[in-house]
């Protein structure tokens, strides 16, 4: 089945279009976003980042493309919606300790982009974005709201008392995405607690306080 045919399940009976839902104009519906977001996942899981469409993912939902693109202009845009749905189930461990955090959290991602479509489909995301600037626009977009994520276990650190006084956290984070996506984008990212264990143990040393002992 080629990218651009709608599945069996959802095609229209004898040429009609779908029933479509009703447009909401520039605000989201709360439950056509949701049906938009629900037939993303479910077109992902089945066809991958290569077989999917905005014209897919409108048939499946019963949404008109114009609606689709009011609320993420590009695919990407509307991929990493779905990445960070499904990113939401991962734990934020309070491992006691900033190394340990760091392994876990660490670790909790490459499992993640193992595991799930919407995980397989970052990687294609980061490689489109350095060709359409749509793409990075929304990568960037992306990034900048979820950096919250990586300074928690930083905020935790801190009010253990854990951390150098001089610390540049933004400087710190990027290197920690740095080193994930290095992994990620030449395909080194196993379930292997031994490096992450070591990687997690070299950040957190250029971070700690003087005197400070690590796990």
């Amino acid at each position: 089945m080629s990218a651009e045919t709608p599945p069996p399940d959802v095609s229209p009976a004898d040429g009609a279009s779908p029933p479509r839902r009703a447009s909401a104009g520039p605000h989201r519906s709360k439950a056509s976003s949701e049906a938009i977001l629900d037939a993303a996942e479910a077109l992902l899981a089945e066809a991958g980042y290569g077989g999917f469409s905005i014209e897919q993912v409108a048939r499946r939902a019963g949404a008109g493309k114009p609606t689709i693109y009011r609320w993420w202009p590009s695919k990407a845009a509307l991929l990493l919606d779905v990445y960070a749905r499904q990113k939401l189930q991962l734990d934020q461990d309070d491992t006691g300790a900033l190394e340990t955090d760091l392994a876990a959290l660490i670790g909790g991602l490459w499992r993640f982009w193992r595991e799930t479509a919407a995980g397989g489909a970052f990687r294609s995301i980061i490689a489109e974005a350095q060709s359409d600037p749509a793409a990075m626009a929304a990568l960037n977009g992306f990034m900048a709201e979820r950096r919250h994520h990586i300074a928690g276990a930083f905020e935790r650190a801190a009010r253990r008392g854990e951390l150098a006084d001089d610390i540049d956290l933004d400087a710190v984070i990027d290197i920690i995405s740095g080193y994930a996506w290095s992994r990620l984008l030449t395909g080194r990212i196993d379930d292997d607690p031994a490096a992450i264990a070591h990687a997690a143990r070299q950040i957190a040393r250029g971070v700690v306080r003087p005197g400070w002992a690590l796990t």
